[in-house]
């Protein structure tokens, strides 16, 4: 008699089963997960049939599977599938098997399967290094670095990252925040130091072995010791401050690894055990407390597998008998369910400067990986697409004109964003990839000091590392970039008019995404922001000031502070709760380009709902003809009446007029009038303060303008907007009128003797 299985349905944190005939499998072989069976140790069958009736001849069977995800190590051959899994409980009982679930394989899928666990390590080198350089590699480089130290890329490094630390005084271990309470401003001066400990670390030790420098390498072993001694259960432990703990383990990785040869037995015995506590605290949280296997949308968890457990991992691997243990559940979890923030149109829902963040440690991640271990994870559909989000969300001239939580708001476009897209223009070829990178060198030049770039990574060690292993690609501007780019993964939706150019650009970016308010996310579905003519118009307002501050809390992560909509004065839910958060999604229902018209549709009735339960229905559509001018439909009904209050953001004061607001830039101006409103003349009212945010947080900063058009009270609402962006001193316009005889309002625009119709039911 076999033992029960325990089948539990996926909450909306959950992992969902899969592969089904519900889900495009979008590689092959394709990548299968379920909800774990129990919460205790446990070990999986899996079996995968062309015939539902699972004969023998007709299918493959794997066994001893410790987690809920597996990827195949062979591809299949084009075709339908079933597959099931049974749970191996103690002494190999067996569980009866799972619900059979049916899926298809389509021909020419990319062929990405993962090697087993007992093949995966077949070719790896008990040698050091293995982070980045081979050791049978050295030779050759250090002859390359000899004869041409300037377009490697090696004399800026040493100039500039290696040769200052020998200088410096051995950074203290940070003290503890007073009363163990913590403080924003301590918190980043900490993470700080323990980023300037890795630079020190990592730097030195790479040039000492490289040169073969005795200086170098004794400078680089006295700062490892000295981390090495620091209390791993003490400020940089991972429960105390991830972010150190992060820099930290990372920095004795690279430490160990490079210096290897230079160390005593007794030292590398000091600095090993002090990378396994650390790299076990991180593992731990992220396997066993953070269970992203099982509830993938812990953000600083997965990107510790990148930062922290491969690097760490490979550089104890043969010595510490946990490390490969951790190092194949991050393999499984990079093949199976990277990346639950995306999906094969390459969007990240947290945002582009959460995606710099883990891109930036995911591919050297990886590049590690595809280095000592040769498999190759480039090779799969998200990374072969995703830099079309920076390009198209996060455009190169931009400011204010994206969505989710930004340490660098209101600045130039990140340059590390502009580094790993050309990344991914080494890894495809693709030239506007490399034009990006080289529009945000142009446009946010000698920014390598700010907080956001200093305290993550350093530029000359990227430039060395990208040209030792990629080629140089050429600068492609992007004069065919699609007009409407829809990331479906996500639900954002991009419009675009002459991205290659600052001066003449045009950009409206909207969201409506699955993904709701959870982790990095806002209270923003159905939210806009405008960019036009090298000034940004509808804008994300407010300011970073820290993780979880009040204006954090208060005004960006809530729905105020965007170009959207209040019902009865409520906001989208955006607290802290992560299942109401996914609960509070959104819909892109349509998105498409023709000639002369990008539209989208979409839907953020749930959204609303934990706040305003009386929401029947929320469906906003954006029309932007002929690249010159926007029309916002607002379609809202309720089951008891409501007002409506539109909100848009803009850098500048407003001059409000009867049904209009006109704002007037220094290379931009916008006017927005209110075309239609079903509930009769909305009332329009400014404020230039950010409500219920603590004022010492924005005291000295720029004002920012928020406009608030109010509507009656009703159970059904339209509005009608238009919106004209237009270069400063600008006089053109777009004229308008109405018909409303049959059961819809039709409004009609003409603009340069060309009509566009819009038509709206009519609420009644």
């Amino acid at each position: 008699m076999l033992e029960p299985l325990f089948q539990p349905t996926s909450g909306v944190l959950d992992l969902s089963y899969g592969p089904d005939e519900h889900i495009d499998v979008g590689e092959n072989p394709p990548r299968f997960t379920w909800m774990p069976a129990c919460l205790e140790e446990s070990m999986y069958e899996l079996q995968i049939s062309s015939k539902a009736e699972f004969e023998s001849e007709d299918t493959l069977t794997y066994s001893r599977i410790p987690y809920n995800l597996f990827t195949p190590d062979k591809p299949l051959a084009p075709g339908s599938y079933y597959w099931r899994y049974s749970l191996i409980g103690e002494n190999d009982i067996r569980s009866e098997w799972s619900k059979v679930r049916a899926f298809v394989v389509e021909d020419e899928l990319p062929l990405t399967p993962l090697p087993s666990r007992t093949e995966r390590y077949s070719a790896v080198s008990a040698n050091h290094p293995r982070l980045w350089l081979q050791s049978e590699q050295l030779p050759s480089y250090r002859e390359v670095v000899r004869q041409d130290p300037i377009s490697t890329g090696w004399e800026d490094f040493l100039k500039h990252s290696v040769l200052p630390w020998t200088k410096r005084e051995l950074i203290p271990e940070p003290a503890p925040y007073p009363d163990n309470k913590r403080v924003a401003t301590l918190w980043r001066q900490m993470y700080m130091d323990c980023q300037e400990v890795f630079y020190a670390i990592r730097h030195l030790a790479i040039a000492g072995v490289v040169l073969e420098d005795e200086a170098l390498i004794a400078k680089a072993k006295e700062w490892l010791l000295h981390a090495a001694s620091w209390n791993t259960d003490g400020t940089t432990s991972r429960d105390y401050n991830d972010e150190c703990s992060f820099r930290i383990a990372g920095a004795l990785a690279w430490g160990y690894d490079w210096l290897h040869g230079s160390l005593t037995e007794e030292e590398r015995l000091k600095v090993r055990q002090a990378l396994l506590l650390r790299t076990g605290q991180i593992a731990f949280h992220v396997i066993e407390r953070s269970r992203i296997h099982q509830v993938p949308y812990d953000s600083h968890a997965i990107r510790s597998l990148s930062s922290v457990l491969v690097p760490c991992c490979i550089s104890m691997l043969g010595e510490e008998e946990k490390a490969q243990e951790w190092l194949d559940y991050t393999l499984e979890y990079f093949s199976a369910m990277y990346t639950p923030w995306g999906g094969k149109d390459g969007g990240w829902a947290e945002g582009p400067m959460y995606w710099t963040t883990q891109m930036a440690f995911v591919t050297e991640a990886l590049n590690l990986i595809r280095k000592y271990m040769a498999i190759n994870f480039y090779d799969r559909p998200f990374f072969r697409k995703t830099g079309d989000f920076p390009l198209y969300c996060f455009s190169p001239d931009t400011m204010r004109a994206s969505f989710g939580d930004q340490s660098s708001l209101g600045d130039p476009v990140n340059l590390k964003t502009g580094f790993n897209i050309r990344q991914f223009a080494g890894l495809t070829g693709n030239g506007q990839y490399q034009w990006y990178f080289e529009q945000t060198k142009e446009l946010n030049p000698d920014t390598q000091m700010i907080f956001y770039n200093y305290g993550w990574w350093d530029f000359r060690f990227d430039e060395m590392v990208y040209r030792t292993d990629y080629p140089q690609i050429s600068s492609e501007p992007p004069v065919a970039a699609e007009p409407l780019k829809w990331f479906q993964d996500v639900g954002w939706v991009a419009m675009h008019h002459r991205m290659e150019d600052p001066q003449e650009h045009i950009m409206l970016l909207t969201k409506s995404s699955r993904y709701g308010s959870v982790s990095h996310s806002h209270g923003d579905q159905n939210a806009f922001l405008l960019h036009a003519f090298g000034e940004p118009l509808a804008i994300e307002s407010g300011y970073y000031v820290a993780f979880n501050s009040t204006m954090h809390m208060q005004w960006r992560r809530q729905t105020r502070s965007k170009n959207a909509i209040l019902i009865d004065g409520k906001g989208q839910y955006a607290g802290t709760d992560k299942s109401k958060n996914m609960a509070a999604y959104g819909k892109v229902l349509k998105a498409y380009s023709t000639p002369g018209i990008n539209y989208t549709q979409m839907d953020a009735t749930e959204a609303y709902r934990e706040n305003v339960p009386y929401i029947k229905r929320y469906v906003r559509e954006i029309f932007f003809f002929d690249s010159a001018y926007f029309v916002i439909t607002d379609s809202v009904e309720l089951e008891r009446p409501g007002k409506l209050d539109w909100l848009f953001h803009t850098l500048y004061p407003m001059k409000l007029k009867d049904q209009s607001f006109k704002v007037h830039g220094k290379k931009a101006q916008l006017e927005g009038r209110f075309v239609y409103s079903s509930s009769g003349e909305m009332t329009l009212s400014q404020s230039n303060q950010f409500t219920d945010v603590d004022p010492k947080e924005w005291e000295g900063l720029p004002e920012h303008w928020h406009l608030t058009a109010s509507t009656q009270e009703a159970v059904s609402h339209r509005i009608v907007t238009l919106l004209i962006p237009q270069k400063a001193g600008s006089r053109d316009y777009v004229s308008y009128f109405m018909d409303d005889q049959d059961h819809g309002v039709h409004v009609y625009f003409t603009n340069q003797g060309i009509t566009h119709r819009v038509e709206i039911p009519k609420a009644y």
